[in-house]
């Protein structure tokens, strides 16, 4: 199991840094690497030969044992996240799926923090120490909004249930994204393609603030722009990074490319339906042939791995587009924002299944009234954002504005004017 985890996580990370490379060259006009076999193919795997033989160098003053055991910290829980990632109905590849898998998945996204604080800590080096302490801020802020998040998600498994009781199994929820009508039902070609692949039916349809929401906290937590202040080169050199080289800065270098496929993996599958494609449903059902399920469950990874990479992709358009936030700004951000508005829409979900319940309506018209207020909210949040980031620019240009006013009314200086002084 490890071999394979890590192995996948290994072929990710080398597939996300080439991808970012060119996909940057090419939104900056650039024209990335080429020089390294054909097309530049070879540039990440040069470079992985490039960190291994380079020397692993640490500082005399260096708390060692913290200091060589930060990266393997950071690195087990990305491992242990993977473990239980189901990437098809049948297969675990190369996880296999927990009945309390997203709790189990939050907790691990949520330990990697301690590595790099020990990095920081261990470090003995004041940039390296306020890149760690600015890791763990970031972490206990964006972790609630996040969990909040996706509180709304198991709120709606709860409505879709029988039971009315909620469920936090992975495989449950993407049970819930698939309809049991679709067009053409009881056609070779309908049910082929629309058998288990119902995207009408996905939760980001009903649930479009939450999904973005979950998605920046991901950025915050897994240290990438705008909320890259743990290691922001122009202030902090390299963060928590600074002493570190050779092999053990390529693991922290790894583990950070393995939360990116994390956070996407956990955004595919409560809100994408997860492996659902064309197909699937047709060629994993009871009592199909052997290869015929082989093909499905190939087909289904494909098709989560292919979501997945798309979802990375908002990362890396992310980088090449925003600038780093001010720390004022990311924490204002986390609590005066994204906290309330989760809350606020964990409250309007209840409250409209009450109501709806009340009337004795179904759940379909539950789904769709809570899908239109919340693409609602998700316009109000935009407006929100842009003005509280104007607001917050023009309180910290305040200072220098006032400044450069009173320069210009001050009367100027008789030396300064090219007058002669008598």
């Amino acid at each position: 199991m490890f071999v394979s985890v890590f192995g996948f996580i290994m072929t990710s990370a080398v597939i996300l840094i080439l991808a970012e490379r060119k996909v940057m060259a090419w939104i900056q006009d650039r024209v990335g690497p080429i020089h390294t076999g054909p097309w530049g193919l070879l540039q990440t795997v040069a470079d992985v030969g490039k960190l291994l033989l380079k020397e692993d160098i640490h500082a005399a003053k260096t708390d060692k044992a913290v200091f060589l055991l930060a990266p393997s910290v950071f690195m087990a829980p990305v491992i242990a996240a993977f473990a239980v990632i189901p990437f098809s109905p049948y297969i675990g590849l190369p996880g296999t799926a927990l009945a309390t898998g997203i709790v189990y998945l939050v907790a691990m996204s949520s330990l990697d923090v301690v590595g790099v604080i020990m990095a920081g800590w261990g470090s003995n080096n004041k940039y390296s120490l306020i890149g760690g302490l600015r890791s763990a801020a970031q972490m206990i802020s964006y972790e609630l909004p996040l969990v909040l998040a996706l509180v709304g998600v198991i709120m709606l498994t709860s409505v879709l249930t029988t039971g009315g009781i909620g469920t936090i199994s992975i495989k449950d929820i993407m049970v819930f994204q698939q309809a049991s009508d679709w067009p053409g039902k009881g056609t070779a070609i309908g049910d082929f393609i629309f058998q288990g692949f119902t995207p009408w039916a996905w939760f980001f349809l009903v649930q479009p603030l939450m999904l973005l929401i979950y998605y920046t906290c991901g950025l915050a937590e897994t240290n990438r722009a705008p909320f890259d202040l743990p290691e922001a080169e122009s202030e902090l050199v390299a963060g928590y990074l600074t002493e570190y080289s050779g092999m053990r800065w390529a693991l922290f270098f790894l583990g950070e490319y393995g939360n990116m496929t994390i956070v996407s993996a956990i955004a595919t599958m409560l809100f994408l339906g997860g492996w659902s494609g064309p197909g699937v449903g047709v060629l994993t059902a009871p009592g199909m042939a052997f290869g015929w399920m082989v093909l499905g469950n190939v087909l289904a990874a494909a098709y989560f791995v292919l979501k997945i990479y798309l979802l990375c992709f908002v990362f890396i358009w992310i980088r090449s587009t925003l600038p780093r936030l001010r720390a004022d700004q990311l924490m204002q951000f986390a609590w005066l924002i994204l906290i309330p508005v989760t809350l606020g829409n964990i409250l309007l979900t209840g409250m409209i299944y009450l109501l709806v319940n009340s009337l004795g309506l179904s759940n379909l018209v539950f789904l769709i009234v809570t899908g239109v207020l919340n693409w609602a909210l998700l316009y109000g949040f935009v407006q929100l954002v842009s003005r509280a980031t104007t607001a917050t620019t023009r309180r910290a240009q305040a200072p220098a504005i006032r400044a450069q006013r009173l320069a210009a009314l001050a009367p100027r200086l008789p030396e300064r004017s090219g007058a002669t002084i008598p």
